[in-house]
């Protein structure tokens, strides 16, 4: 992930990656915990495609 920063913005707290802000939340502990949370995720491999499901069954083209 990249780097990020949690910043004190009046009453929020401002969750920033870079020098982009992303996230405002109303205490410091929910936006760590928000960030742990967003890293797990993007450890994880990516779910698949619907393509690649094979619980899903497409429909047959119409002859004419």
């Amino acid at each position: 992930m990249k780097k990020y920063s949690i910043v004190r913005i009046g009453d929020e707290y401002v969750v920033q990656a870079g020098k982009t802000s992303i996230l405002k939340v109303s205490s410091r502990r929910e936006a760590a915990k928000l960030v742990t949370d967003a890293a797990e995720l993007l450890q994880q491999e990516p779910a698949p495609c619907a393509d690649e499901d094979p619980s899903i069954e497409r429909e047959a083209p119409e002859a004419s």
